[in-house]
């Protein structure tokens, strides 16, 4: 590009002539001097509505803060107040627990101790009284009434788990026991005891009981237990007889099939073999023995509860 300079105080005419790089150094000038200017004006305007407005802002920003102080507040109050509530309904759980523990207790005729040996104290909720000068509760109050409640919680637990193991074994100890009729007939065929022996006519001891029944009448085991002997008997004829622990014992003889093997774990009322006319027997019917340590007891302590409790059953 080529500028021609013409004044009337030159004696002639001058020529420049200007390259893309002056160009360019010129437009970059340019756009320099603009975006300094620009920055010097906000600087200015910014810095002073900065100091007209400032007061205006800081009121502003601190109603702001202390408005969601204040919400904060109130949510943390709100659900401060809903955690007590809820530790409240917890107590009174606690309370219905412990009236459960003494029901429990009493209705099992358990005396419960506490794991430390101490006699448990399941208290009833027995308290009350007029509402003075209520305060709410702060978080380090409700935090400790939780951990108390936590550590009662935990007692009671252990308490029931306690009573829990005594009544199972209370239940496992009573399933051993033969309270279940063997057969669904009366026993009054032969009581326990001496008797005339029908077969020699002499005084003999009779060392059960004899249940009326026909042959291939079920018969049951009277309580839970394994089988130790099924076989032939010369006397009894077809025997079963079933071992409950604590040296606890029961035969059943003159059997006419036999459903069940030595070892056999058998539960109450589980069918083990049908009635006949095997052995020394002058008829069909059941000879049932209970004995502890080998030495024959009067079944009819234990046949009277398997009684009563089918009465009540029919109610």
């Amino acid at each position: 590009m080529h500028i021609i300079l013409v004044s009337d105080r030159m004696a002639t005419a001058k020529s420049i002539t200007l390259g893309w790089r002056h160009l360019f150094f010129g437009f970059a000038g340019f756009v320099t001097l603009v975006i300094s200017m620009s920055s010097l004006f906000s600087y200015v305007t910014v810095r002073h509505a900065a100091e007209v407005r400032l007061p205006f802002l800081q009121n502003m920003l601190s109603a702001l803060n202390a408005a969601e102080t204040q919400r904060s507040k109130e949510f943390v109050r709100e659900n401060l107040n809903a955690m007590a509530i809820k530790l409240g309904q917890m107590q009174a759980q606690l309370a219905h627990l412990d009236s459960l523990g003494e029901r429990l207790t009493a209705m099992a005729g358990i005396k419960s101790t506490e794991p430390n040996g101490n006699s448990a104290n399941f208290s009833k909720d027995r308290r009350g009284g007029p509402l003075v000068q209520p305060s709410p509760l702060s978080s380090a109050e409700l935090q400790d009434a939780l951990e108390a409640l936590s550590r009662q919680i935990e007692a009671r637990s252990d308490t029931l788990s306690l009573i829990e193991s005594q009544m199972l074994d209370e239940r496992v100890r009573k399933s051993m026991l033969p309270t279940t009729l063997p057969v669904a007939s009366q026993w009054n065929a032969s009581s326990f005891g001496w008797r005339i022996d029908p077969f020699t006519g002499e005084r003999a001891l009779h060392e059960g009981v004899d249940f009326s029944a026909d042959v291939g009448t079920p018969v049951v085991a009277a309580a839970g237990g394994v089988v130790i002997t099924a076989e032939r008997h010369p006397e009894y004829g077809n025997m079963v007889e079933i071992d409950h622990g604590n040296d606890l014992t029961t035969r059943y003889a003159h059997l006419s099939k036999i459903l069940v093997k030595p070892g056999t774990l058998v539960r109450r009322g589980q069918e083990i073999a049908e009635s006949g006319n095997t052995g020394r027997s002058t008829g069909p019917h059941l000879h049932f023995e209970v004995r502890l340590r080998g030495i024959a007891q009067n079944p009819n302590r234990f046949l009277q509860t398997a009684k009563a409790g089918m009465a009540v059953a029919r109610r």
